[in-house]
């Protein structure tokens, strides 16, 4: 396993974490669940990405009891708070200093950590002064409860003025986690030339674009049954953007791409997305361990040149790559 430091900072993450969005508490049983964390383990995955709205709360709980018994000082644990959690009450969303400190302790007791080392703030809140925002973060830190801040799917103005203020409060904003992909480039114009001047890296999620860069979706062809694309429970939906014909035909382009480079489709699209030198890692999921130890392989590998023209040939227009679909919700989900 291969490590970049995050942002300006000295903290080093591996160049894959694992993430345990859509799985953890929800699709994947808990003992499957804690094998897939043993292999990323093993694999030497040391950064561990989750949410307290993961599954309501219970993916952080699976996650930490998944680590129980590790070396916390070989870890780097990540979380998040923003969307409704708990009963989703009135105060149980957003970024205010109150459900700031609430989550923060709630994730604590569920991972089993006194600290995380990394907590972001998990969309921009409208609805809260983004100085009340960033002071919570600065006491979060002061208190030792979080050894960094980070954001997820900033703007790029927002990502410059929350970092004027976390300067202004004596810590230092490392780290946005945007979606980042072959198909999905939209940070590539503006979040990353601002996040370069600013200090700060990218932890990247849907790298394979919920699978279909894997290419087991072909075009014209009914998914197959547990996959992703025909979960009726939610998967459906949130990959139903890319199974228009025309973008799983050209992921079938990139096939020979792929075994020209001796990888898998799933480590090319992984690979891609860490030749950014702004990306610091890579988020993979996984509902079994070969999944990981698979995509783990993605890191370190360096695509020649042609390879990357080959991809941009392949994807051509049917990137997105339109910096205005980087957004939060108006106003706070309930």
């Amino acid at each position: 396993m291969d490590f970049r430091y995050l942002g300006n900072s000295g903290l080093k993450v591996s160049e894959i974490t694992y993430g345990n969005w859509l799985t953890h508490g929800s699709q994947v049983e808990n003992d499957t669940a804690t094998s897939c964390v043993r292999a990323a383990l093993d694999v030497g995955i040391s950064t561990f990405d989750t949410a307290d709205a993961y599954a309501n709360t219970a993916a952080e709980s699976v996650l930490g009891e998944a680590l129980k018994g590790e070396r916390r000082e070989s870890l780097e644990i990540l979380t998040k708070v923003y969307w409704p959690t708990g009963p989703k009450g009135h105060n149980d969303v957003g970024l205010s200093r109150k459900h700031i400190l609430e989550s923060i302790n709630g994730s604590l007791s569920r991972l089993q950590t006194d600290y995380v080392d990394l907590l972001q703030a998990h969309r921009f809140d409208y609805e809260t002064p983004l100085e009340e925002t960033m002071q919570a973060f600065a006491d979060v830190v002061r208190q030792g409860k979080a050894l960094y801040i980070g954001v997820s799917e900033w703007t790029a103005e927002q990502l410059r003025a929350g970092h004027a203020l976390a300067r202004q409060l004596g810590f230092q904003l490392v780290s946005n986690q945007p979606q980042y992909s072959m198909l999905w480039r939209v940070i590539e114009q503006e979040v990353v030339p601002a996040s370069e001047e600013l200090g700060v890296s990218q932890i990247v999620w849907s790298p394979v674009a919920q699978g279909v860069l894997s290419g087991k979706y072909a075009p014209g062809q009914t998914p197959a049954e547990g996959s992703r694309a025909a979960d009726a429970k939610g998967g459906a939906d949130m990959i139903k953007r890319w199974m228009a014909d025309d973008v799983l035909t050209g992921v079938q382009r990139l096939k020979p791409v792929a075994a020209e480079a001796g990888l898998s489709m799933a480590q090319l699209a992984v690979a891609w997305v860490l030749q950014n030198r702004n990306v610091a890692s890579a988020i993979i999921g996984a509902s079994r361990p070969e999944q990981v130890r698979s995509n783990a392989e993605a890191a370190g590998v360096v695509l020649d040149p042609s390879v990357m023209r080959a991809i941009d040939e392949a994807i051509g227009s049917l990137a997105e790559s339109d910096p205005a679909q980087t957004l939060s919700p108006e106003s706070r989900p309930v």
